[in-house]
């Protein structure tokens, strides 16, 4: 699918980079992305959430002349990194956490009918294991139950007059389990994270009411609910091997997360997260 260029789309301006993606800039009314082994199966993907009606995803429009996936440009107002303190307001959370269900309930019939099936010649991002004896250790993902995004950071949500609009960059959407996703998501937003590696602005005390606000807004379930500390426990385990694995075997951003200090975070989060269990469970109760 060539994207047939429109008039005044030539002046390039470059966005922020992410942890592992560069070159990504504006060119009028689009974003230019490099192409990557997931850009088939993420275009599929967001051609599918076109048309079911799902508004907060970029639409896919095609390669330009340079061989780059072109995409809607979203306007409106994505966090830095680290994350501002605007981004952590109670009612942006809540936001954030409905938006999540849109997708997920708009991904659902993606995965009835697709089986998860990336197209021919493409594949949906993977974490490898590490190198080292430990990754016998990983534990096991939960079973898929949806296609979603998987990387729902402040610095991946479009934001207008205080609310979570968008979702942008669906480079590590795969399948997935939603209190999975969830998890993931209330660990950037929530956050889920020992009080050192808190930003400034954000609270390191009030976790558990955060948490709350953000599963009601959800709508998760009295078993997601009850299952939600103990994905995320086990999730920081299978995050600490993923990560070095990245950094081993994909190298560049990975490796540089991992030189300063990712995986020494996420195990300060494990921690975190063991010391506050009974709080984490009777907020979600």
């Amino acid at each position: 699918m060539v994207y047939e260029e429109l008039a005044g789309e030539e002046d390039e301006v470059e966005l922020p980079r992410g942890d592992v993606t560069e070159r990504v800039v504006r060119v009028g009314s689009t974003v230019r992305r490099p192409v990557h082994p997931p850009s088939a199966a993420v275009a599929d993907y967001l051609k599918h959430l076109e048309e079911v009606g799902f508004g907060g995803a970029p639409r896919f429009l095609g390669r330009d002349r340079a061989g780059r996936d072109v995409l809607d440009f979203l306007a409106g107002e994505v966090a830095g990194d680290p994350p501002q303190a605007w981004a952590a307001d109670d009612e942006l959370l809540a936001s954030v956490g409905r938006l999540l269900r849109q997708l997920h309930d708009a991904s659902e019939g993606y995965a009835a009918d697709r089986g998860f099936a990336a197209p021919p010649g493409s594949r949906w991002f993977r974490w490898p294991s590490p190198s080292s004896s430990e990754s016998s250790a990983v534990v096991a993902e939960p079973a898929p139950e949806l296609v979603a995004h998987n990387d729902v950071t402040p610095q991946n949500v479009v934001v207008r007059d205080g609310q979570a609009v968008a979702l942008i960059d669906f480079d590590m959407a795969g399948p997935t389990a939603r209190v999975e996703d969830v998890v993931n998501t209330a660990t950037h937003w929530v956050p889920l994270r020992a009080p050192v590696d808190t930003w400034p602005g954000w609270s390191r005390t009030r976790q558990p009411v955060r948490l709350r606000l953000f599963a009601d807004a959800y709508g998760l379930t009295a078993a997601q609910r009850a299952s939600l500390v103990d994905v995320a426990l086990a999730r920081a385990d299978r995050m600490w091997l993923s990560m070095r694995g990245a950094a081993e075997h994909y190298g560049g951003g990975w490796a540089q997360m991992w030189h300063d200090g990712v995986g020494d975070l996420i195990r300060r989060r494990r921690a975190w997260l063991v010391d506050r269990s009974d709080d984490l469970r009777g907020a979600l109760e």
